[in-house]
C-alpha cells in the first residue's frame, strides 16, 4: 500500500507537468508553420481540408471572430513567380473563406495583394493589384456580394518574411485577406 505522502509527490508531479504543458508556447498563426507556408516550401500547402484548425492552434477562437477565420479558415493565399493566377492548392483555403463568409453575412474584408522584393515598385504595384483582384473575383464567382470585399495593393512595401532568398520570396508573393468590419469582438 502506497503512503499518502508518496501519493501528494505523485500527484504534485501530475500537476505540475499538466501545468508546464498547457504554458508551453505555441506558433502564432502567421509563423512559418507548415500549413502557412507555400508550396516551394511545403508541397502539402494549404493543408489537407479547409476549415481545420492551421497554422499553430491558438487556441478556441470564438465563432465569427478574426481569430477564427485566421485560425480555423487562413487568410492568406500564395502565388508563382510573376503571376497573378490562383493555384489550384489555393482552391480549398479560398473555399473555405467563401463558407465562412457565408456563415457571418456582416463582414468586410479587404483583400491586400502583396510580392516580394524583386521589380519595380510601380511593376509589384500592379501585380499586387492583380493578385487582389483574382481573389475578389474567387470569392464573387462563388456567392460572396462584391459590396463586401475591397481590395488594395501594396507591391512590396509590407514583406510577411525578411531575407533575399526563395524562401522568404514565396512567403511575400501572397493576397490576404483582412477582416475590416462585422466579425465578432
Amino acid at each position: 500500500m502506497m503512503k499518502i505522502s508518496t501519493l501528494v509527490r505523485v500527484a504534485a508531479v501530475g500537476a505540475a507537468a499538466a501545468a508546464f504543458a498547457a504554458c508551453t508556447p505555441r506558433p502564432a498563426a502567421d509563423s512559418p508553420s507548415g500549413a502557412d507556408m507555400p508550396p516551394a516550401t511545403n508541397p502539402q500547402y494549404p493543408g489537407a481540408g479547409a476549415g481545420g484548425v492551421e497554422g499553430g492552434g491558438l487556441g478556441a477562437a470564438r465563432p465569427g471572430s478574426e481569430q477564427d477565420f485566421v485560425v480555423n479558415v487562413g487568410d492568406r493565399v500564395y502565388f508563382d513567380l510573376d503571376s497573378y493566377q490562383i493555384r489550384p492548392e489555393a482552391y480549398p483555403r479560398l473555399d473555405a473563406q467563401v463558407a465562412w463568409l457565408q456563415r457571418y453575412p456582416g463582414v468586410t474584408v479587404r483583400i491586400e495583394g502583396n510580392a516580394d522584393e524583386r521589380g519595380t515598385r510601380e511593376y509589384n504595384l500592379a501585380l499586387g493589384a492583380r493578385r487582389a483582384e483574382s481573389v475578389r473575383t474567387y470569392l464573387v464567382e462563388r456567392g460572396v456580394s462584391a459590396a463586401r470585399i475591397d481590395t488594395i495593393s501594396y507591391g512590396k512595401e509590407r514583406p510577411i518574411a525578411a531575407g533575399s532568398n526563395e524562401e522568404a520570396w514565396a512567403r511575400n508573393r501572397n493576397a490576404h485577406t483582412a477582416i475590416v468590419s462585422g466579425a465578432v469582438r
